[in-house]
């Protein structure tokens, strides 16, 4: 029976697997965004969202904590001054796996892991709109613009043209 038995072991050794790990999750905090395998990605996945986890409690054993399995200060640092304040309201999900298609070379399914909140097109768009100000001219047309809505309206003289009749038509002037 394999019950709790959910081991991924990618064709590695368990150092080498523990050196994946700290390698593509302080990979991962530090630029947002990488491109991998699926399986690895899956793997990372679970251990960086652990880690997520633990930098929002941020205590000084959740650091600790997370220093045992991940070795790079930096990304420790930028875990757990950016991304858990960044993460603190948010109830799990922090990054999302994209699917790219295969590798040219092996044909492996290749994916981009990424941390949720940081590069969606949502936001993009939303941080290149400007904000409405309205100037002073704006406000100024628009006050004009009212109060002539307001006055009566003046008729407006039409002028009449003298209407031609069939015989006129028919016969050049001379």
């Amino acid at each position: 029976m394999r019950h709790l038995n959910d081991k991924t072991y990618l064709n590695r050794t368990k150092a080498h697997r523990d050196a994946l790990i700290s390698n593509m999750s302080a990979s991962l905090f530090l630029v947002k965004k990488i491109e991998t395998t699926i399986g690895k990605a899956r793997f990372v996945r679970r251990q960086a969202e652990r880690m997520i986890t633990f930098a929002r409690r941020g205590d000084l054993a959740a650091r600790r904590h997370v220093a045992t399995i991940m070795h790079d200060e930096k990304a420790l640092k930028v875990l757990f001054d950016e991304l858990g304040p960044h993460f603190k309201t948010r109830d799990g999900g922090y990054t999302r796996i994209i699917k790219l298609g295969s590798r040219r070379g092996d044909a492996a399914e290749v994916v981009i892991l990424e941390l949720t909140g940081f590069n969606d097109e949502r936001e993009d768009k939303e941080a290149t709109k400007k904000p409405k100000v309205k100037s002073k001219l704006k406000t100024a047309t628009s006050a004009v613009k009212a109060e002539t809505a307001k006055a009566p309206k003046k008729a407006k003289a039409v002028k009449k043209v003298p209407a031609v009749t069939e015989d006129e038509k028919a016969t050049p002037a001379e």
